[in-house]
């Protein structure tokens, strides 16, 4: 798993898209939409404005929360998407692999708490990086998750920041489902999956003011 993060939009980034022909390909940390070969399998740019403000269902089971400093700030919406993440994520780990991690309570930890741990230096790593430019916030903020597996860190960042826009890059078909089925249950209007692997042979061209990796 790799996190980048930045103001460049994805699409805006294919412009910069390498063929590669016979030579041997380099497996980097790096999101590239290709226009033809990238599968979109989330509608997140399509859906109805009013998606954003609805309330997700509650699940049906019921998740205990540590108490943690990072999630108890959290709003009761934000809650029961975790919830709804959580519960599904062992529901499906029944009948495909996604995680070693089987009980809820190393669930809520070692997948939930970490994923939210990365907040802080991920937004003190960006506003640093950014500090040159106009940038203030990150309200907005571009994420990209890197082989994103059962959507760890990136589905868990999109539920705790509702700005972001984030990009779950994932090449095996069936997690690729199971993002998108959690992305339906749980109304999250900021996410994207792509199934594709990420390449990239033009580092050089990265604007370094608006991506970087953390």
């Amino acid at each position: 798993m790799s996190v980048w993060c930045g103001r460049t939009g994805v699409p805006a980034l294919s412009s910069h898209l390498h063929s590669f022909g016979r030579r041997r390909r380099r497996s980097l940390p790096f999101l590239l939409k290709h226009p033809t070969t990238a599968t979109t399998l989330t509608k997140a740019t399509a859906l109805p404005p009013e998606r954003n403000s609805e309330t997700p269902p509650t699940s049906t089971i019921s998740t205990t929360f540590p108490s943690t400093p990072t999630l108890q700030t959290l709003s009761p919406r934000q809650k029961d998407q975790i919830s709804l993440y959580v519960s599904t994520l062992r529901q499906w780990n029944q009948r495909m692999n996604l995680t070693a991690v089987t009980e809820e309570r190393e669930v809520m930890t070692r997948h939930v708490e970490d994923s939210l741990a990365i907040l802080p230096p991920l937004q003190r790593s960006y506003l640093s990086h950014c500090s040159s430019s106009s940038s203030s916030s990150c309200d907005g903020l571009n994420l990209v998750d890197v082989g994103s597996g059962p959507g760890l860190p990136g589905l868990i960042l999109a539920i705790a920041c509702p700005s972001w826009k984030v990009t779950l890059l994932e090449s095996m078909h069936k997690r690729c489902l199971f993002l998108e089925h959690v992305v339906d249950l749980t109304g999250l209007s900021n996410v994207q999956i792509l199934r594709e692997r990420a390449e990239w042979n033009h580092m050089d061209l990265l604007d370094n003011e608006q991506l970087l990796s953390v």
